[in-house]
């Protein structure tokens, strides 16, 4: 079978399938390809943040509404982070929120119930097309943009736009875009589902715990539906050589035997295995475009070197990508240097972003520095509302990586 479009989107995770709504809402028709067959598992932590839900309400509202409509999320409003000395400061997304508002700032959701759900929106839309269960084995440049084919599938697709989301691995990204694995900036980390696991914070704040034997990482318990939690733990892959950590048997130790953690797995359930996954982050400025191509998401090293938060950034890259598409396409122009704006914009939008994460993350490797910064703003309330707006505030957040501010911060409180 012979395909021939305008775009090709490969990988029908969350940035591709931003890509292809983004595009379709636009009126651009596009091919949307996976390998996989839906609902398949992803190996993740399983936090969707309010980038992804204020870029689908702003694409269409409906779909939010059909979102809490299914019962495959957790209301999330806001983090509890504990420091190495166990002090834990609970930080709301939005200063004096109220409960009973109509949309949570972020959400849980299994990555095979969210991007599943994100499928069946594509399919409502008649100007996608759809190809699941489709690997594309090799890809070609042509005079007039790519040509993938799919040997399984005897299918093979022309296009003059090639948008690659398929993830940390995507073999485009590694051998025609050349970015490589850099392991001070690229995170490992090991997930596992659990049942009943006890104290999760009210209102589902997610749980980040800074544990001495951990930084610069953090383990993580994030509460979803019908009493389960993902459960997991990520360092920097190049610390991780470095020290010989085996990231599963530490996760397995923290449970068993962390004094403030194991209790609360005395009566939980393990439901499946440990799995591990790989972050290529977004801590480095690299190019994510060329010639008749643009790559999204994890595919593009996009993932925020704090958090290891990656949707969010995959669903922004794909709609910045089906924007700069359209440009593209109105101008007949997808050569190297015209698509160089949709690098910019990516910085613009999310570099600075990420560069700071960075920082935040290299301060977060000192256990006596996060200890400080603990006692600072333990029981200070104006500082936990200050905490609260550097969600939405850049320029606070910018605040976070200056000395001067601390000091300030403690002169006050003494």
């Amino acid at each position: 079978m012979n395909l021939k479009t305008d775009v090709c989107i490969m990988g029908a995770g969350p940035g591709g399938v931003a890509t292809a709504l983004k595009l379709s809402y636009l009126g651009i028709p596009c091919i949307l390809v996976d390998k996989a067959t839906f609902p398949r598992d992803k190996i993740c932590g399983d936090a969707i943040s309010g980038k992804v839900t204020t870029l689908l309400n702003r694409l269409d509202p409906e779909i939010m509404q059909r979102f809490h409509a299914e019962p495959i999320q957790t209301d999330v409003w806001g983090v509890r982070f504990v420091a190495p000395n166990r002090k834990k400061l609970d930080i709301p997304f939005k200063a004096g929120y109220v409960r009973n508002e109509k949309m949570a700032p972020g959400y849980v959701s299994k990555r095979m119930e969210f991007d599943n759900f994100l499928i069946e929106e594509v399919k409502r839309r008649d100007n996608i097309q759809l190809l699941l269960e489709t690997p594309i084995d090799a890809y070609e440049r042509t005079d007039l943009g790519f040509r993938l084919h799919s040997k399984l599938k005897d299918v093979h697709i022309d296009c003059q736009l090639l948008i690659d989301a398929s993830g940390a691995h995507s073999p485009f990204s590694r051998q025609y875009a050349g970015l490589e694995k850099d392991p001070k900036h690229h995170a490992a980390a090991v997930r596992a589902y659990y049942r009943n696991v006890s104290e999760i914070p009210t209102d589902n704040f997610i749980e980040l715990h800074f544990i001495k034997n951990v930084t610069p990482g953090y383990f993580w318990i994030f509460a979803l539906p019908n009493g389960e939690a993902n459960v997991g733990i990520g360092m920097r892959s190049d610390i991780v050589k470095k020290r010989g950590v085996n990231l599963r048997e530490e996760l397995a130790r923290i449970i068993a035997e962390d004094p403030a953690i194991s209790p609360r797995f005395k009566n939980a359930e393990l439901i499946g295995k440990f799995e591990g996954y790989g972050l290529p982050l977004g801590s480095k400025t690299r190019r994510i475009s060329g010639d008749h191509f643009m790559l999204v998401g994890d595919a593009g090293h996009l993932i925020d070197p704090l958090t290891g938060e990656g949707i969010g950034n995959a669903f922004y890259s794909g709609i910045i990508a089906a924007e700069q598409a359209v440009l593209c396409l109105q101008e007949k122009n997808f050569s190297d240097i015209f698509l160089i704006a949709y690098d910019v914009r990516i910085q613009r939008v999310l570099g600075s972003e990420m560069k700071l994460s960075y920082k935040m993350q290299q301060i977060g490797g000192n256990p006596s520095l996060l200890n400080f910064v603990s006692n600072i703003i333990d029981g200070n309330r104006k500082i936990l509302e200050y905490f609260s707006a550097m969600y939405t505030d850049f320029d606070l957040r910018e605040k976070l990586v200056k000395p001067w501010f601390w000091i300030k911060m403690w002169l006050k409180k003494s």
